[in-house]
């Protein structure tokens, strides 16, 4: 499959400078591009917990620098790994790229090695993307229309992206004529995020309110959901950001096929089901406000999950850059991912 990379991979929100780390602050997108410059882990775990980097793969290579950074000043590297671990709860790229970085601490690695390090999981990212845009994008039949939820591109991983990898991927080869986008509340990282991706890349794509998703299905629209992830279980039950669930369920319901693309270092083969998940939950006020400006009446409560588990009966297909696993169950994941 050709793929115009030169127009469709031109975004990379986590630099390495030689001693710091930039970061594309996604918080200010798309009315600001501005930078923030991480000059040790601590502030990389800062940047993790405040959303400054967000999406499952750049999690985990953006806490990979914080520990290079560590041992370039010195400083003891297990609180490090301790405290960029805790920065957030759910995606599993970030514990999985943390193990492999102390797994070179443990084998005696200096400050120059865990930087080759870091760089490859970088470097592996971003060729796992391209290879599973590859994948995907051969499922999709021509002429078809793709349904969207959070934000899934370049600003979510090391480049191109997973399941917006898989829409570029299917546009540049023909296969995908227009591309809907879920606005994603509360952070509204499809309306902020997805879209500025998209009209940067001149990708024919319309933004929905997340509550149009159904109604657009029974239209005909759309033939496939694609979605990212960040934790699949062993059985093929896959967490994502919240309303992805909702959106397996209407899809089931109108005939629309349901697509998770998420790189191998998603899948965590030590969790069992969806049920042994953690869900983070984050602060509710992030859902009585918008950009800073209360919206909700004083004294309203809140509940604010930000992921969802969508069971792996509801999904179709699951793209990695090991395959494609088509109706997942325990025993192709254990086919594919098992030890």
């Amino acid at each position: 499959m050709s793929i115009d990379y030169d127009r469709y991979d031109r975004i990379r929100a986590v630099q390495w400078q030689g001693d710091h780390l930039r970061l594309l602050d996604q918080r200010l997108l798309p009315r600001a591009e501005e930078w923030i410059d991480c000059r040790d882990a601590a502030q990389v775990t800062q940047a993790i917990r405040d959303l400054a980097v967000r999406g499952a793969p750049a999690i985990g290579i953006a806490a990979a620098w914080g520990v290079v950074l560590a041992a370039q000043q010195g400083a003891p590297l297990e609180p490090a790994l301790a405290m960029l671990r805790a920065a957030r709860p759910t995606a599993v790229n970030l514990m999985w790229a943390l193990d492999r970085m102390k797994a070179r601490i443990t084998a005696g690695a200096d400050a120059a090695a865990l930087e080759r390090e870091a760089q490859a999981i970088q470097d592996e990212d971003l060729a796992a993307n391209r290879h599973m845009g590859e994948l995907g994008a051969a499922l999709i039949a021509p002429g078809s229309g793709v349904l969207t939820h959070c934000n899934t591109g370049s600003l979510a991983t090391a480049g191109f992206g997973t399941a917006l990898g898989v829409i570029r991927a299917g546009v540049s080869a023909g296969r995908i004529d227009e591309v809907y986008a879920g606005e994603t509340r509360p952070w509204q990282q499809g309306a902020r995020l997805t879209m500025w991706e998209l009209v940067r890349d001149g990708v024919p794509a319309r933004l929905i309110a997340d509550s149009a998703a159904s109604h657009l299905m029974r239209s005909g629209a759309v033939q496939w959901v694609i979605v990212g992830a960040d934790r699949i279980a062993a059985n093929g039950d896959t967490a994502n950001k919240i309303g992805t669930y909702q959106l397996a369920i209407a899809a089931r319901h109108h005939g629309v096929k349901f697509m998770v693309v998420a790189p191998s270092s998603t899948v965590d083969m030590a969790t069992p089901s969806g049920e042994a998940i953690e869900i983070e939950l984050r602060d509710p006020a992030e859902l009585l406000a918008v950009a800073g400006q209360r919206t909700v009446v004083e004294g309203a409560q809140a509940w604010n999950p930000v992921f969802d588990v969508t069971p792996a009966g509801l999904i179709d297909a699951i793209v990695t850059e090991r395959g494609v696993i088509e109706h997942p169950n325990a025993l192709a994941m254990q086919a594919m991912f098992g030890s």
